[in-house]
């Protein structure tokens, strides 16, 4: 009788077995992470660098004579922020965001920011040597901001805020915001009209960096 039970269990163990063997041998293996996509902004790493073009007599003066770089009276600094690269690489210091700049801070679910992003490139293209053109991405997911740089054709560098730290330094609730740095450092305009487009941008620079943006 134990003999006979035996040869009855026997396979239903050996069954079990080769269930749970296979379970395991079966188990397919974990797929890869898939790529992300290129970015379409340039890197930051040489946002610390002055524009090579940029120096005292390429200008107008203040009162619009070829000759000298207008320097504009008070300003302050940018804030003591530290923002990532949304290409990577090492964080960027604000402060250290060598001027002549115009840092523009936008998302992607705004549209008036979205109006005036290709005016920026353009902007960046016009005055390039002369004149640093960055993005600040506010409050934004990645895949809404690469769309943005993939559609529009924006190049130029873009920082990541997130947690909205530079808006609540200075201080302001809506995008877009733009902010005119001088060569100096000092912080001389910050434009929160709404869209802006090629003229009133080049009016800007003008007006607020000495700059004079070639048509």
């Amino acid at each position: 009788m134990n003999r006979r039970l035996a040869l009855a269990v026997l396979p239903l163990l050996l069954a079990v077995t080769a269930c749970t063997s296979g379970t395991v041998d079966d188990d397919p293996a974990p797929r890869p992470a898939a790529a992300e996509r290129p970015s379409p902004f340039r890197d930051c790493a040489t946002l610390s660098t002055a524009p090579t073009a940029a120096s005292p007599g390429s200008g107008p003066t203040a009162s619009g004579t070829p000759g000298t770089t207008a320097r504009a009276a008070g300003g302050s600094a940018l804030p003591e922020l530290t923002l990532s690269c949304f290409t990577g690489g090492a964080p960027v210091v604000l402060r250290e965001v060598a001027g002549p700049a115009v840092i523009n801070v936008w998302a992607s679910w705004c549209p008036p920011c979205r109006k005036e992003l290709p005016a920026f490139q353009r902007l960046s293209e016009r005055t390039a040597g002369q004149l640093q053109v960055v993005g600040v991405n506010s409050r934004d997911s990645r895949s809404g901001a690469q769309s943005i740089g993939e559609d529009f054709g924006v190049r130029f560098p873009i920082l990541v805020d997130q947690g909205e730290a530079l808006q609540r330094e200075l201080k302001r609730n809506a995008i877009p915001l733009t902010l005119f740095v001088a060569a100096d450092g000092q912080v001389r305009h910050i434009d929160a009209s709404g869209a802006l487009d090629d003229a009133t941008l080049a009016k800007l620079v003008r007006q607020h960096l000495g700059l004079a943006v070639p048509a």
